[in-house]
């Protein structure tokens, strides 16, 4: 136990000292600093950058060199993943990959303090500390996907008023997120991801079912569905919009019944295990007490 103890603090102390000199071993040559200084600019409106950015950039930095130096390229479902729960910045992937390779060697140490079953300890943060990114992204996911299909009914009815004010789909759909962009700020972004899809040259369809299997919602399935059989048909886009509309309304309002009724069945395990004994206490401990006294009598 000893052993694992000494490992532990060593580990420690090992990426204490690479943290100490990594802007010692990362600082760039002289040729680049003399780039920097040639394209830096001396405005006075010019943004300083906070020491917060610089950390961030050197973490950053250090999980792009140990994924190269690893031989490990960029995980396409990974980032597909990312994109999905509306991290899209440009270095999300190598921070989470960052957060994957940190957490195991902290569950470690933090598993090492523990003066009983100590490998089980390591091994279970070590576990824990590699699942808690994935975890999180999931959650991140799931809570996205939830926050869009609540803004979904809005958003049709917004596309239904701009159409039939005549609007094309495309203006409409720049005026919604512009709308949307406080009280929805997801499904903005996504509308606007769809927009820069159609400017960078994707086709209109093509650029609603990337929508469609990006957020993997059943309600966006369904208006990707609705577009193309309009688009097939010459239904007037118009028409299809309200019936859409009035479907996805009464889908919410069957969702909500739905819950409600679920109600009536979660409900018994509170009332049996909780209120019942309660109400059994209020109503037979006065008969008990009775029926005590009573015997206590007769037994005098």
């Amino acid at each position: 136990m000893q052993m694992i103890f000494y490992i532990a603090i060593a580990v420690m102390a090992f990426s204490a000292i690479g943290l100490l000199a990594a802007p010692v071993l990362l600082r760039p040559t002289p040729e680049a600093e003399r780039m920097l200084q040639v394209i830096q600019s001396n405005r006075p409106d010019q943004r300083q950058i906070r020491s917060k950015e610089h950390v961030q950039e050197g973490i950053l930095r250090l999980a792009r060199d140990l994924r190269g130096r690893l031989g490990m390229g960029e995980n396409t479902k990974l980032k597909e993943r990312l994109f999905n729960a509306g991290l899209r910045e440009p270095g999300t992937y190598d921070l989470f990959f960052a957060a994957q390779c940190a957490l195991p060697l902290l569950g470690a140490v933090l598993g090492s303090f523990r003066p009983e079953n100590t490998v089980f300890w390591i091994f279970v943060g070590v576990i824990a500390g590699y699942m808690a990114p994935d975890f999180w992204l999931t959650r991140q996911t799931s809570k996205r996907k939830k926050t869009i299909r609540r803004s979904m009914p809005d958003a049709i009815d917004l596309m239904v008023i701009c159409v039939d004010a005549g609007l094309g789909l495309d203006q409409a759909l720049l005026r919604i997120g512009e709308e949307l962009a406080t009280s929805h700020k997801e499904i903005n972004e996504e509308f606007t991801q769809v927009h820069l899809e159609q400017r960078a040259g994707k086709m209109r369809l093509e650029a609603w079912q990337s929508l469609a299997a990006r957020t993997q919602i059943e309600e966006f399935n369904a208006f990707v569905s609705m577009l193309v059989q309009s688009d097939r048909f010459g239904t007037p886009i118009i028409k299809a919009l309200s019936r859409f509309s009035e479907e996805l309304r009464m889908r919410r309002r069957q969702h909500a019944e739905e819950q409600a009724a679920k109600t009536k069945i979660k409900i018994i395990f509170p009332l049996v295990l909780f209120i019942f004994p309660c109400i059994f206490i209020v109503l037979l401990a006065p008969a008990m007490l009775s029926i005590m006294g009573g015997l206590k009598g007769m037994t005098n």
